[in-house]
């Protein structure tokens, strides 16, 4: 286990950034859908990136190089090989402390946290409040395109981080398992058509993923949000937890905060309701 910490302020890496080991990735995004779920244009991230972005940090674009674009749905984890390809590419390898950032609210930093995590990689840190944080704090940023020396990053897949449809359906009325909803909670109770049909996953509890974050984009401290992720039971230790959401980013943002509540073995349902809602032959539930 890391001994770096898992979630940092901006003076803790203006005071850090210059350490030879530290890698800053910018995983800035902003998709706009298309016609037909599931469908997304290409990201605006690396335009955002190109624009303004830490001094030193490289592009790490969540949506078209660090998913699998021959998936049916959005955002899937890439296979072990091409995704440490990739991070190797970077300039990321098996000495390197990751700082991961973003445009706030820390979504899509949680979801390379989860990607790296799992692959086997523990050394990453997110910077809480994104580049948002980094500005509000008067420090500086840079326009253009930069990059660390490539190297080999080496993956090592912990499959038990990791949920397929299989996986969920057969968790549906399994006890030793707890389904966690991270959507908003009118979505979950069925009144918002958002993913082809209405509704959750039988079983299902909800933490939804706004009440994570500060109005200022940061995460609220976790002691104040322990409550509800004690409320849902996801504390418990005797049951395996499995998070969901729309495309498996919000589910990432609670698998991150109960990881800092010592709960180091959630797993994501990476196809989450993209995958489930369409399909007529697997069940959900409302109210």
């Amino acid at each position: 286990m890391t001994t770096h910490p898992f979630l940092v302020d901006p003076a803790w890496l203006s005071d850090h950034r210059d350490d030879e080991n530290i890698r800053i990735v910018d995983v800035a995004a902003e998709t706009g859908r298309q016609e037909g779920l599931g469908q997304f244009n290409l990201s605006f991230g690396p335009k955002l990136y190109a624009r303004a972005h830490i001094p030193g940090a490289v592009h790490a674009d969540l949506v078209a190089d660090l998913a699998d674009s021959d998936a049916a749905v959005p955002f899937m984890a890439l296979d072990s090989t091409t995704f440490a390809d990739r991070l190797g590419a970077l300039g990321v390898g098996p000495d390197s402390h990751v700082v991961i950032y973003d445009q706030g609210g820390n979504i899509w930093s949680a979801r390379l946290w989860w990607n790296l995590r799992l692959e086997g990689f523990d050394n990453v840190s997110i910077l809480d409040g994104g580049l948002p944080a980094w500005q509000a704090a008067g420090l500086p940023t840079r326009a253009g395109v930069e990059s660390y020396p490539a190297t080999k990053f080496v993956a090592r897949r912990r499959p038990e981080l990791y949920a397929d449809k299989e996986s969920v359906l057969a968790a549906i009325g399994d006890e030793s398992t707890l389904l966690v909803n991270s959507l908003d909670p009118a979505t979950f109770r069925g009144e918002n058509d958002s993913y082809g049909r209405p509704g959750r996953i039988p079983g299902s509890v909800n933490v939804p993923y706004p009440d994570l974050i500060a109005e200022d984009g940061r995460l609220r401290v976790i002691n104040d949000v322990r409550e509800a992720f004690e409320k849902a039971g996801t504390l418990d230790a005797d049951r395996k937890i499995v998070t969901y959401c729309g495309g498996g980013l919000a589910a990432s943002l609670l698998a991150f905060d109960l990881f800092l509540l010592g709960r180091d073995d959630v797993a994501v349902y990476d196809a989450s309701m993209y995958e489930w809602g369409p399909d007529v032959d697997l069940p959900l539930e409302v109210g």
